[in-house]
């Protein structure tokens, strides 16, 4: 009996240790600008990761929420600009041809990471 139990152990121990990879998603570690804040006309987003992305299924979409001055502003999706993955490959970076007007910005981003899941979120900051 307790041969089958030290077995048991072994087999439940195994398994732990092969699930807990797979359980991993990547997680935002940190982003510039920095969710909430105010900044003066970016040229860039960075967002850095937990885990090594694929480039090829991660990326960004910007939408301006909202105007100075316009309180009825329709969300505007902003368009023009390159997203890659850092030559670490654990940030998402989104390269902007020109600085970013003053309003409100919403950062969609998806990043899937070598256990396949996507994984999304989104984060929100001002330009003055």
């Amino acid at each position: 009996m307790a041969r089958f139990r030290n077995f048991m152990l072994a087999a439940t121990v195994a398994t732990l240790a092969i699930a807990t990879p797979v359980l991993a998603h990547p997680k935002l570690v940190s982003a510039t600008p920095v969710a909430g804040s105010t900044v003066s006309g970016p040229t860039q987003i960075t967002l850095t990761f937990s885990e090594t992305l694929m480039p090829q299924m991660s990326g960004l979409d910007l939408v301006m929420t909202g105007m100075p001055g316009m309180a009825s502003h329709a969300p505007m999706k902003i368009a023009g600009f390159k997203t890659s993955v850092s030559q670490d490959g654990k940030s998402l970076v989104a390269a902007l041809p020109r600085p970013l007007p003053a309003g409100t910005y919403d950062a969609h981003w998806h990043v899937v990471s070598n256990d396949t899941h996507r994984v999304e979120g989104h984060l929100t900051f001002t330009v003055r």
